[in-house]
């Protein structure tokens, strides 16, 4: 009996070769570009601690600054551009929000972060004037009251109360006014001594013209709160007119 054959839609088909499958060469590993922001606030923090103010330029301390309000941008050319609108350091902590608002790239996280650290300028200068005899700390008291008022852009009207031994027992505004003015009633100004049981005062205005020469309205003022605190048995030990650069003292000018 022979062998049928195969039924040719069942018939065995040719066997191919099986395709290699192709290898490519592994690619190199390309590392990740490195993040320079980073390693530049890196640097840049690295170096103030090591040093200190000294190590790093106003731009710099600025950029410190701007660091936590602006966390991923680079904000060296907006630390500049705060620098020449301002021109220095201490007054763009001391400018006013409106001011800073007006600044592009300033928003409400960097003004924030401005006036936290113009407050904190205030408060360290205060702790060291604030409980102590003022007439023999005289440097500080003036290095103190040019922090708070130096750079101002409005007249404002301070009054230091001291008690029986001339430690400074408090400082307060009295007023705030205009560029070139600012209110000032002497009536208040013994009333709120007597509040505070303060036996002498000094009084301390900014003139944000820059110069600290007393108008004529600053000397007559300064004069009726003179009368007014003597006639109740309180000395007013000095007016100090604060200026950009210099101040001007009533008591040195002979003008008390």
């Amino acid at each position: 009996m022979g062998h049928k054959k195969p039924d040719s839609a069942f018939a065995e088909a040719p066997l191919l070769p099986f395709p290699r499958a192709t290898i490519r060469p592994e690619a190199p590993q390309v590392p990740a570009p490195k993040d320079h922001r980073a390693q530049h606030r890196k640097r840049l923090r690295e170096r103030f601690m090591r040093a200190g103010t000294v190590a790093v330029a106003d731009y710099e301390l600025l950029e410190l600054v701007l660091f936590r309000a602006i966390p991923r941008q680079d904000v060296k050319p907006l630390a500049k551009r705060l620098l020449d609108i301002f021109g220095d350091f201490n007054h763009v902590i001391s400018a006013t929000p409106m001011r800073l608002g007006e600044v592009p790239g300033v928003g409400e996280a960097v003004i924030q972060e401005l006036k936290i650290v113009e407050a904190a300028a205030h408060r360290l200068a205060q702790a060291r004037v604030l409980g102590r005899e003022v007439l023999s700390s005289w440097e500080a008291l003036m290095t103190y009251c040019k922090t708070a008022m130096a750079h101002r852009e409005t007249e404002e009207f301070r009054v230091l109360f001291l008690d029986r031994k001339n430690v400074l027992i408090a400082d307060e505004a009295q007023a705030k006014g205009t560029i070139d003015h600012v209110p000032v009633y002497p009536r208040e100004v013994v009333k709120r001594a007597l509040e505070l049981g303060a036996s002498a005062l000094i009084l301390v205005h900014n003139h944000p013209s820059g110069d600290p020469e007393p108008s004529g309205a600053d000397i007559t003022m300064t004069h009726r709160i003179a009368d007014a605190a003597d006639a109740l048995g309180i000395k007013l030990h000095d007016h100090i007119v604060i200026g950009k650069a210099e101040d001007a003292s009533f008591r040195s000018m002979g003008l008390l």
